[in-house]
């Protein structure tokens, strides 16, 4: 059995039970020799219990920072807004929070948290953590971990955060380092008015790959003005290329990247040559936008923001959050979208058992090892990701949920597609827990961009083979 399908029956139960109701970055610890291990200090334990500073001379205020992604949109961007409004809210008045953002494409953000996050002298006192990065960056010691903490914090411990959603901040040591605030789904995004005009069904439900081709091939022969699909396919748009376009594509053949029964990767099988091979054919059609927006480390955005809103795209294949930018407060509000797209489960290849498959992610909060005022940046991320303050979040953001809590407010259920991206939780399936993981990852787009440049996909994968096993070794390498 996979860590996926493990997983599965716990996320399913979880999310279930969210979708009846719906119905898919001064006790100052001191400095870089702070135990991470250590006990949680007496304001620690105050803020716990819901007790904080206030008042006190300007003067002796203790600073804060929160470092996370921006990805260009700068102070119009979903998480300064709300690390913003979460600072000016905040009750201890003794501590200044100041957003501390990385602007970066996905791609290079990891490796420039990572730098800050090895330094004593500028690490932030708060970092935005992909949780597929999450165990990487735990087991090279720069996070802290904080099951003390969270032992007596109510909100972690009454059953408030979905349980199985738990497992994407807990590290192959077992240790807890950051509380999760989003998680995601994945599936085709569709302009139902494009399909409307060639033909194709507004309730569109593909049953395999060859159905979704099928369409693509109908936008391009009907609409040739129009991109009929968009997948990331580049090394600049990093994760986004791994999770969202080759492992909802693997995935959906039935194989995995790691085989948990062995303990080895899957270098070359038959799925991965039907990925890529799904890959090359939408490149050779021509049935995706030029490589020059493809490969682009901007082209995430330049899908969601303009390409779809402007009706220059039929097909996105992307992940649930995306409806962030269109609302009023997004990065490029579209009062429509809520009419114009459809959310379609991404199918199986030919449709086998379970006929549908996602990936799921999500993002957490996390307390650098070098942090230098980890007690006040504990304080901060209970506060910021209580109930209220978390469903700020995930409305500014467009995401779901990990709280059952917020997934019960009525303002979170009424929102367009919530409902839909949780359902498709039903099949997540979920990268491997394993260290090397981000590694392997830096490969699967390497691969990938190569198979959209023209490398025939058995190339590709000879490559990726001999990649891999250089990073995990010869003997942790599996072919089928």
């Amino acid at each position: 059995m996979t860590i996926g399908k493990r997983r599965l029956g716990l996320i399913a139960a979880s999310v279930l039970s969210i979708s009846l109701v719906i119905g898919c970055s001064n006790g100052n610890n001191g400095n870089s020799s702070s135990s991470p291990t250590s006990e949680p200090s007496d304001s620690a334990s105050a803020s716990a219990s819901g007790t904080t500073g206030s008042g006190g001379d300007p003067a002796e205020k203790t600073t804060i920072t929160i470092t996370y992604r921006d990805d260009g949109t700068g102070e119009n961007g979903s998480m300064y807004k709300w690390i913003t409004e979460m600072a000016a809210d905040f009750p201890n008045k003794n501590v200044e929070v100041k957003p501390a953002p990385i602007q970066a494409s996905e791609g290079d953000y990891f490796a420039k948290v990572a730098l800050a996050l090895k330094s004593a002298d500028n690490a932030p006192d708060i970092v935005t953590e992909d949780t597929f990065i999450l165990n990487s960056d735990a087991s090279a010691g720069f996070l802290t971990p904080l099951d003390d903490r969270l032992a007596i914090w109510p909100d972690w411990t009454n059953g408030s955060f979905i349980e199985a959603l738990k497992k994407g901040v807990t590290a192959s040591d077992g240790k807890v380092y950051g509380v999760p605030y989003n998680t995601d789904s994945r599936g085709l995004w569709y302009n139902k008015e494009i399909f409307k005009r060639v033909g194709l069904p507004e309730d569109w439900q593909p049953k395999s790959w060859d159905e979704v081709l099928s369409a693509a091939r109908t936008i391009k022969e009907k609409e040739p003005d129009i991109v009929p699909i968009w997948m990331n396919m580049g090394k600049a748009t990093g994760e986004a290329t791994s999770m969202q376009t080759y492992e909802m594509l693997l995935y959906g053949t039935g194989e995995q990247l790691y085989d948990d029964a062995t303990d080895k990767w899957i270098t070359k099988s038959q799925g991965i040559m039907d990925a890529l091979n799904f890959i090359s054919t939408v490149n050779k059609e021509k049935l995706g936008p030029p490589l020059s927006l493809v490969l682009n480390g901007q082209a995430g955005n330049t899908s969601a923001r303009e390409y779809l809103p402007q009706g220059k795209l039929a097909i996105s294949l992307d992940g649930s959050w995306i409806v962030g930018n269109y609302l009023d407060t997004g990065a490029s509000p579209w009062p429509e979208y809520k009419d114009v797209l459809g959310f379609a489960p991404m199918p199986t290849s030919q449709g086998q058992a379970p006929g549908t498959i996602t990936l799921a992610g999500g993002w957490a909060l996390s307390i650098p090892s070098n942090a230098k005022h980890k007690d006040e940046a504990w304080e901060f991320i209970q506060f910021a990701l209580n109930k209220e303050n978390s469903l700020k979040l995930v409305t500014l953001l467009g995401s779901i949920t990990v709280r059952a809590d917020v997934g019960a407010e009525p303002s979170y259920t009424q929102l367009p597609f919530n409902g839909i991206a949780t359902e498709f939780l039903q099949n997540a399936e979920f990268r491997p827990a394993q260290d090397k993981y981000p590694e392997v990852s830096t490969q699967i787009q390497t691969m990938v961009e190569s198979v959209a440049s023209g490398t025939s996909p058995e190339d590709a994968m000879n490559k990726y083979a001999s990649d891999v096993a250089r990073i995990v070794g010869e003997e942790n390498i599996a072919e089928r």
